[in-house]
């Protein structure tokens, strides 16, 4: 795998304010049943949880709202791995529209693997994960371009001792 599929979201009436808009709780929304999907994509899917116990914490989600969604739109949701270690993911969203050439939103999500128990732990990847993260991270300048961002979102390596 090189690339993820990317996941489409209809938008529900429910989810339109006063203004005839996306309210801005639901970007976020599309954009966590968008990562669930990376998740399946990935091989950390409901089965892989119930054996394991392990799942994806997010530590840290940036938004940026780029374009008015109407309640006519249909989201589609391109996700990148702009980078990966042992136990953490940095995920990068674009929300996009047939409507605009441009998208209408972007995300930065930093996950963190998780092994739930009476108390909750981080734990590494299984090697079958670690690889397809391997296989499927941007390289460097595709990450650092990927969308706008209000700070820098990274994942901190400690030096080598």
């Amino acid at each position: 795998m090189t690339e993820l599929p990317a996941f489409h979201a209809r938008i529900e009436p429910e989810w339109i304010d006063y203004n005839g808009h996306l309210r801005d709780a639901y970007y976020g929304l599309i954009l966590s049943l968008a990562i669930d999907d990376v998740m399946d994509n990935l091989g950390l899917d409901a089965a892989s949880r119930q054996r394991t116990q392990c799942t994806l914490y997010t530590l840290e989600l940036h938004l940026n709202y780029l374009h008015e969604v109407k309640n006519t739109d249909e989201l589609q949701v391109t996700t990148a791995i702009l980078d990966a270690d042992a136990k953490r993911i940095l995920a990068g969203c674009r929300l996009s529209c047939p409507r605009l050439a441009d998208p209408v939103a972007t995300g930065e999500v930093m996950l963190l693997h998780v092994h739930q128990g009476e108390k909750p732990s981080s734990v590494s990847f299984p090697a079958d994960i670690e690889t397809k993260l391997v296989l499927l991270k941007l390289p460097a300048d595709a990450a650092t371009t990927w969308g706008p961002g209000s700070r820098k979102m990274e994942i901190k390596r400690r030096p080598s001792t």
